[in-house]
């Protein structure tokens, strides 16, 4: 399995449209108003798909504290940067680096997760050599390895259940596969570590750790916001209008919905609590969302019954 491709070298808080100084929330909320926007299975756009992978990494980057302030202090190559680094230290070995090319993901031998690239026309060898007074994993002693990332893409029924996924990686030593245990309720965008499977460290110093981020593949029957899932649900027209109860397929079985009389397209039955479960939380809502679906061929009877209706109502859905 190759990795992700990683978003170009925008910076995340334009990708999001939000301030520097933007809260968790505004961006979370900046961040679900783009997901819906471009989500593959609403928009039809071919760059539809690109542009929500671009939204999700930078939603994955702002969301972790941890993760964002490492991307402030170093931009965009802050996963090559090795933990320890000092951040003022950095920018002033980057401000002195050559203008060689990047040869490495951080600490020798780092395992290719597609990580690796261009660091803006910097040789990272020579920024962290300039920085500690000679060149890196030479002369300076033990570095930590880089942490990497690959995509994994799950159904909605993995990510609603959780398991272990066999997931084979190639890189520069060969190929290798790993079991990855799925949390259950794993939501897109969230990320899986597996400790000490990142780039080698240098001179026994410990390996970094390696990412899953999970991609959640579109499903026939369920559309997922967050923790959330949402269904159609078919009714005839007297269905709707006279009320019923129906089965809802859901990641737990058929679950009965009650649809009240006078419903209408567009509305949303809401199944408490069975979406996507929470490890530390409530779980996601399932929503059915009605579609009323008329006969494509009348029978004589139907027809009937269908003109004495029209005879005798005085509904207009056209008035307001």
């Amino acid at each position: 399995m190759a990795a992700g491709p990683r978003a170009d070298r925008r910076d995340f808080y334009e990708i999001l449209g939000v301030p520097r100084t933007a809260t968790q929330d505004e961006i979370q909320r900046a961040y679900r108003k783009l997901a819906r926007q471009h989500h593959p299975d609403v928009n039809k756009d071919p760059a539809a798909e690109d542009r929500f992978k671009e939204i999700s990494e930078a939603y994955d980057v702002l969301s972790d504290p941890q993760t964002r302030r490492r991307y402030d202090a170093f931009g965009p190559d802050f996963r090559q940067v090795p933990e320890d680094v000092d951040p003022e230290a950095f920018q002033r070995g980057r401000a002195g680096a050559g203008t060689g090319r990047a040869r490495g993901a951080g600490g020798a031998g780092g395992f290719g997760t597609g990580l690796g690239g261009d660091l803006g026309g910097i040789d990272i060898e020579d920024l962290l050599g300039g920085m500690f007074g000679g060149r890196a994993g030479r002369g300076f002693g033990p570095i930590p390895g880089a942490d990497q990332e690959a995509e994994l893409e799950l159904t909605v029924e993995e990510a609603f259940q959780g398991g272990h996924r066999s997931v084979t990686l190639e890189g520069p030593d060969g190929r290798r596969t790993l079991d990855v245990r799925i949390p259950a309720g794993v939501t897109n965008g969230q990320r899986i570590r597996l400790a000490g499977q990142g780039g080698r460290g240098s001179e026994g110093a410990p390996n970094g750790d390696l990412y899953f981020v999970a991609r959640i593949a579109p499903h026939p029957r369920y559309r997922v916001d967050g923790r959330d899932l949402y269904v159609d649900l078919p009714l005839a027209p007297w269905e709707a209008a006279l009320g019923t109860s129906v089965g809802v397929e859901t990641p737990r079985g058929e679950m009965k919905v009650k649809v009240p009389p006078g419903t209408s397209t567009g509305k949303r039955l809401r199944l408490r609590h069975h979406g996507l479960p929470h490890p530390r939380g409530s779980a996601g809502h399932l929503y059915a969302e009605v579609r009323i679906v008329v006969p494509a061929k009348l029978t004589d009877d139907e027809r009937r019954l269908f003109d004495e209706l029209a005879a005798v109502s005085t509904f207009d859905p056209r008035r307001r």
